[in-house]
């Protein structure tokens, strides 16, 4: 069977700290060929011309939740993944805490088996750690799963870890790598107690970041860090917010030696404790949006390469429950389909480079996570690619807002970079602001 073959002819290319001009030769699921100029061998080549356009690595986007199986009222993976590349992310790891909670080889294969069908996106999901579930750990192929997800801060059920001996225990003995949501509970708890008995139930929402503090972070953070040294294990720390956090990891080692890593998100680094008043619970997240000192302090460790992945940490809920008051909303919101704009937004204000936004949501996660084939433009890779035109603007409103739950917290931001063309292992899926014949993303494997 001849291979469908495509050509992206003209394309600025970024990749590996270097912006090139040239094309790219994409043969059935893989890249063939990158070079200064290539020739269409046939009529029946596909050629995209991508003249004045910018061509950078599918994003994967370490940190997502997709809402299925249970909570699909909110979500799904064929509705978030749709928007996701729509977003120029061609690769997502997703959460446990679903319902039923991915806590046993059981479930976590039914959602394999759902996305397999489902998801626009290629894909893997995290196995959940819980209090009593190490013996289902243990049987998790490390080839096959992202990683393991730990919860050191409040979330649904019984996913909290928060008996010290089983923590050091899953530490010990997982070949897994480790990620965690890093709050301390009681910290929260004591503070909770606080407001509610000064606010009652209607607390204003500019105090979530004092509910949810620096200390909460920072203890938690630390803590987790020190387990990490103790036992060896290698530990990725999910979205840093606050300055002080930033001061436990370092930048002595190339990315792929480090045992200790950090990822930071898509609102931490855009929102800050002065936009509550305007946007209220919309952008109530856990870990909460601290202030602009703690967002400027999460920059530079970003860029000094302490902090090593972008992400989204997506988690739709509908516009309902976010209405609620403070304690009855719930915490979260959708970013998956404006993340890359977000990023490229940031690097026509001459805060971030082209090079550096592609490190940081491409390379390092492939990197981090031991991802095969994925999260460069080299020749023998997944054709995962992303075209983007840097100069044609967008305004986000209800009308263009892909995700189930159909709001976002830029709504009535414009951004100045549109992606208008994703390609998923070969294939262009969505094409400007057109989804075209679906085909199943693929599982990711890891090189372990």
């Amino acid at each position: 069977m001849k291979l469908k073959t495509t050509l992206i002819k003209n394309a600025n290319i970024v990749n590996e700290g270097t912006i090139f001009n040239g094309d790219i030769l994409i043969e059935g699921e893989f890249i063939k060929e990158i070079s200064k100029s290539i020739s269409a061998k046939s009529s029946d080549v596909h050629v995209v011309d991508a003249e004045g356009k910018y061509l950078l690595p599918g994003v994967i986007d370490d940190q997502v939740h997709f809402r299925e199986p249970g909570l699909t009222h909110k979500g799904s993976i064929e509705t978030e993944s749709r928007a996701a590349i729509a977003g120029g992310i061609t690769s997502f790891i997703e959460m446990p805490n679903t319902n039923p909670q991915t806590t046993t080889i059981e479930e976590l294969e039914k959602k394999f088996e759902i996305a397999s069908k489902t998801s626009f996106a290629n894909y893997s999901f995290m196995f959940g750690g819980t209090n009593d579930n190490l013996d289902e750990i243990l049987k998790v192929d490390a080839t096959q799963v992202a990683a393991l997800k730990l919860f050191l801060g409040s979330s649904t059920g019984n996913m909290l870890v928060d008996d010290p001996k089983v923590l050091e225990n899953i530490f010990k003995n997982t070949k897994l790598l480790i990620a965690v949501h890093c709050e301390d509970e009681s910290t929260i708890k004591a503070n909770l107690e606080t407001y509610i008995a000064k606010y009652g139930e209607d607390i204003p929402i500019k105090c979530h970041p004092e509910i949810r503090s620096v200390e909460a972070c920072y203890l938690s953070s630390s803590r987790a860090i020190a387990l990490a040294k103790k036992t060896g294990a290698r530990l990725h720390v999910f979205h840093l917010s606050t300055g002080k956090e930033t001061e436990l990891f370092d930048n002595k080692k190339a990315l792929k030696d480090k045992k200790i890593t950090a990822e930071v998100c898509i609102h931490h680094l855009w929102f800050t404790d002065e936009d509550y008043e305007k946007k209220g619970t919309f952008i109530k997240w856990n870990p909460a949006v601290k202030s602009e000192k703690d967002r400027d302090q999460l920059w530079e460790a970003l860029l000094d390469d302490r902090i090593d992945v972008i992400a989204t940490d997506h988690a739709p809920h509908t516009l309902e429950e976010k209405k609620n008051s403070y304690t009855k909303a719930p915490s979260g919101g959708p970013l998956v389909q404006h993340a890359l704009s977000a990023m490229l937004e940031m690097y026509h204000k001459g805060k971030i480079s082209m090079e550096k936004v592609v490190e940081k949501m491409c390379h390092n996660p492939a990197i981090l996570f031991q991802i095969e084939k994925r999260g460069f433009i080299k020749e023998g890779y997944y054709a995962d690619l992303v075209l983007v035109d840097l100069n044609n603007p967008y305004t986000v409103n209800k009308e263009n807002i892909l995700y189930k739950c159909g709001w976002s917290p830029f709504e009535g931001t414009t951004f100045k970079s549109r992606i208008t063309h994703t390609f998923i292992n070969g294939d262009l899926a969505f094409e400007n602001a057109k989804f075209h014949n679906f085909k199943p993303g693929q599982r990711l494997t890891f090189n372990r």
